[in-house]
């Protein structure tokens, strides 16, 4: 049991992360400023005796007072509308706030743990993709708010665990979903599965044949604190290693949910890459971690959420 710092608290990985720190026995100081959490991801531990939220920007100031024994900086928009509506924030996030969060560590000799993306691999030209591979990202494309302010993020998280001797720790996240993925937030499974619920076209962008491997939350969140609890240095993708194409992805929502929705295809956004499939072998051997929930199942998990929340048009 310890202290730990979740910055990005109120999101839908962190606020899940949250939620099994505390259920497990730490005490969680949660920092976030609402641009993308939201403040009902709170709700199911709000009034818990070792929860403590603070509403800031993590890139001005970290006012954390008392001991902390562990720091995880998840603070980012992390879909590309909302990266894209709010891109000097997300560089601020991968830049100062990192700086700021990686000090907090290095003040308190702690073990760190940035969250990183698959989308610092770019548009891979090695299939699936290992930690070793340097990635094909376009530097100054409307992604790169994003991809490199993680990348940078890394480099400055490495630099320190140099230069400091830092206990850092870099997880990877590769596609994820499960409750409290917002409908509106514009990643694919939660564009399709309200599109589905609604009764409206299924909308695919480009020909659809582009693949994706989808995590249950459930899964990602434990390979997260196994990465946590570990000694292990440097960057582990945690992921879902089935591939699949977006077209196929639709049709299994299909299946879920029991729509009679067609399927539209609009062109292809910028930099979308063509394939993405984490390399696991390092979380397998360093973690002992593997995702367990198959894609169908999550996705029928998400959908009985979605309608017991109510979302607006859904049925």
């Amino acid at each position: 049991m310890g202290r730990i710092v979740v910055t990005g608290g109120a999101g839908f990985l962190g606020s899940h992360l949250v939620e099994r720190l505390l259920a497990r026995g730490d005490e969680v100081v949660a920092l976030d400023n609402f641009i993308t959490g939201r403040e009902e991801n709170l709700d199911g531990f709000r009034d818990h005796d070792g929860f403590t939220f603070i509403e800031c920007d993590v890139a001005r100031a970290l006012p954390v007072d008392g001991p902390v024994d562990a720091v995880m900086h998840f603070a980012s928009p992390a879909s590309p509308p909302r990266y894209l509506e709010h891109p000097i924030e997300t560089l601020d996030a991968g830049s100062l706030a990192t700086r700021l969060t990686l000090d907090l560590a290095s003040r308190h000799r702690c073990r760190y743990l940035l969250a990183s993306t698959s989308e610092v691999y770019g548009d891979p030209l090695v299939h699936p993709q290992p930690e070793d591979y340097w990635g094909n990202v376009n530097p100054c494309g409307v992604r790169s708010v994003y991809d490199e302010a993680k990348r940078f993020a890394e480099a400055l998280a490495m630099a320190y665990c140099r230069t400091y001797d830092l206990n850092v720790g870099i997880v990877r996240i590769f596609n994820t979903y499960g409750p409290r993925l917002q409908p509106a937030d514009g990643r694919v499974v939660s564009n399709l599965l309200l599109q589905a619920m609604q009764g409206a076209p299924l909308t695919i962008y480009g020909d659809g044949t582009q693949t994706r491997s989808f995590c249950y939350v459930d899964d990602e969140v434990r390979g997260i604190l196994a990465l946590l609890d570990s000694e292990v240095i440097g960057p582990v993708n945690i992921g879902n290693a089935d591939e699949l194409t977006v077209l196929e992805l639709a049709k299994t929502i299909v299946e879920v949910t029991g729509t009679t929705s067609e399927i539209v295809f609009n062109p292809l956004p910028a930099d979308d890459p063509a394939q993405r499939r984490p390399d696991l072998s390092r979380a397998h051997q360093l973690l002992g971690w593997a995702p367990e929930v198959a894609l169908i199942d999550g996705l029928r998990r998400t959908h009985t959420w979605y309608r017991a929340m109510g979302f607006a048009g859904a049925r």
